[in-house]
């Protein structure tokens, strides 16, 4: 079954452009990279050869590899190109040509093909494409970034709009000319729709399950073997016992910052919140170093999301990690629910997610909004919920997530004061609506938006 993906576009834009880079795409474990990567190249380009560095495929291309380059001094005539050598051991029916594509999969699990990338850009006429699923690995001493010779994508888990799409095609219609629909029992489907995607979130597999059987357990087993497969694959990166340990537990201290009242966090970073947390649930002490560790692998694999916080509606006044998130509902609907949070505060902290990752697309390629990293705000002893400026229009907005009557005093009091253009409130039950300077939209529209 396939579900159609907005990344798609990108994949085009990146190969019809003049510049000729090599495309390195990110994203988690099962956000189907390596599915739409593949129906790409396979639309696109005559020629595709697909090597898995996880699986045989890797194995076998790294022997052609060895075997191109292993060459030393007085063996005879060094040859001038062992990445085409290897290449076509690999594959007889390789050649160096515009119609020829070259993927190589989890590329993280060698730091030596992942240095090569400044080759595959410069001495190939073909494409290459790299993937991975723990890009995190870069970041260690051995892996050297071509910056300058990468087109970097992030896949995603399906937007509520994909997801629309994907299961109710009638009422996707209705969703994309929502400006002009006057019908109150769209807009109640509508609200129906996006309350099933913050609970099973948008996993392809997950999305696959929901259209087959319409049963939510049934999509919640397959999200909990999609968790089960990133913490065995991660566990193999941790070698000390505590560090796996921790690593195991930390989702659940995720969700209890997520679900505290927004106060701010009580220490200055997530990981010294975090390593509180932990030394609580350990009845020991938890080195700040085992949390960070922690934490930067599950930003790196896609899991969580860094949010910022803007101290007085001041932007230069601005420190990244204050808060993090799920960068997917089903996962953050799924720990809060065994962390034991209540149903009304479970669809609360689901609402403020979905923004979340809404404004973290946002500000990938192409860039749409500020900032480096989503942010909240704190004005006058209070807070709002984020904090929203356009790159092309430099409008400023404060949004502010509801579900009832909160009618969110500072997020006025900042508006009131000069301090934003614009108040955007997100509702479940609305219709939505225009007063001055103050916008009310509901909240699965918000994908739709422009700033």
């Amino acid at each position: 079954m396939y579900i159609k993906r907005e990344v798609y576009r990108k994949l085009i834009q990146w190969k019809n452009s003049k510049r000729h880079t090599t495309l390195e795409v990110n994203g988690a474990r099962q956000v189907g990279k390596t599915y739409i990567i593949n129906k790409f190249a396979d639309e696109n380009f005559r020629h595709k050869i697909y090597i898995n560095l996880f699986e045989l495929s890797g194995s076998q291309f790294m022997a052609c590899y060895k075997k191109a380059v292993d060459w030393q001094p007085g063996q005879g005539v060094r040859p001038k190109a062992p990445l085409h050598d290897a290449l076509k051991m690999y594959d007889e029916d390789f050649s160096d040509t515009e119609d020829t594509v070259v993927i190589i999969d989890e590329i993280q699990e060698s730091a030596e093909i992942y240095n090569r990338i400044r080759e595959f850009t410069r001495q190939f006429r073909c494409r290459f494409i790299v993937t991975g699923s723990y890009l995190g690995r870069i970041y260690e001493p051995e892996f050297r970034y071509s910056s300058g010779d990468v087109t970097g994508i992030r896949i995603y888990t399906l937007s509520f709009e994909e997801f629309l799409l994907a299961v109710d095609e009638e009422l996707d219609q209705s969703y994309q000319k929502i400006e002009t629909e006057q019908d109150p029992e769209v807009y109640e489907r509508l609200k129906e729709k996006y309350d099933c995607y913050c609970q099973i979130g948008g996993y392809p597999s997950v999305v696959r399950t929901y259209i087959q059987t319409h049963d939510r357990e049934e999509c919640r087993s397959e999200l909990v073997r999609i968790i089960d497969t990133f913490m065995n694959e991660s566990i193999r990166y941790f070698t000390d016992v505590l560090d796996t340990q921790v690593f195991t537990d930390i989702f659940l201290s995720v969700c209890r910052i997520l679900s505290r009242e927004k106060k701010g966090l009580e220490e200055d970073s997530i990981s010294e919140e975090l390593q509180k947390l932990g030394t609580r649930d350990y009845s020991s002490n938890i080195s700040k170093a085992v949390c960070n560790r922690a934490i930067s692998w599950l930003h790196f694999s896609g899991i969580i999301g860094f949010c910022a916080k803007i101290t007085e509606m001041d932007i230069l006044n601005f420190k990244p990690g204050c808060r993090c998130y799920f960068m997917d509902l089903g996962l953050a609907s799924y720990y809060l629910e065994r962390m034991g949070a209540k149903e009304a505060e479970i669809a609360g902290t689901l609402n403020e997610n979905f923004v979340y990752i809404n404004l973290k697309k946002r500000q990938d390629f192409p860039e749409e909004i500020a900032f480096e990293m989503p942010a909240f705000a704190t004005y006058k002893g209070g807070e709002v919920d984020f904090l929203v400026q356009g790159l092309a229009s430099a409008v400023r907005y404060v949004l502010e997530v509801k579900a009832g009557k909160n009618t969110g005093n500072t997020a006025r009091k900042a508006l009131e004061n000069g301090k934003a253009n614009r108040l955007l409130y997100l509702k479940g039950n609305t219709k939505g609506g225009v007063d001055g300077k103050i916008e009310t939209i509901p909240i699965y529209l918000l994908e739709k938006y422009r700033f």
